[in-house]
């Protein structure tokens, strides 16, 4: 089972992370595109990402090319180290 972080371990994993910010037991970040094309070409990529990990973010886009990426372990019903792997990954793929 993927283990709770403490208060002190997701700000430390935060502060490796550019443009992720926690509200809760989610870490977030919003991404902006070229347009609405690419915002969805970019959440296309996330897929494979996610599947191969077998953890899933909500995603939404809104205002025609920001991409909002949520990420939590649900299944614990707090962050883990998986969430910020994902979050890790999701920006591997940014241009």
């Amino acid at each position: 089972m993927t283990d709770k972080m403490s208060d002190s371990e997701i700000a430390s994993e935060l502060n490796g992370l550019s443009g992720w910010s926690r509200d809760g037991n989610v870490i977030k970040r919003t991404i902006v595109r070229k347009g609405f094309a690419d915002a969805v070409d970019f959440v296309g990529r996330i897929v494979p990402l996610a599947d191969s990990m077998d953890h899933h973010p909500d995603v939404r886009i809104f205002a025609y090319k920001r991409v909002e990426i949520s990420i939590s372990t649900h299944s614990v019903g707090a962050l883990t180290r998986k969430d910020f792997d994902l979050a890790r990954q999701i920006d591997s793929i940014q241009p």
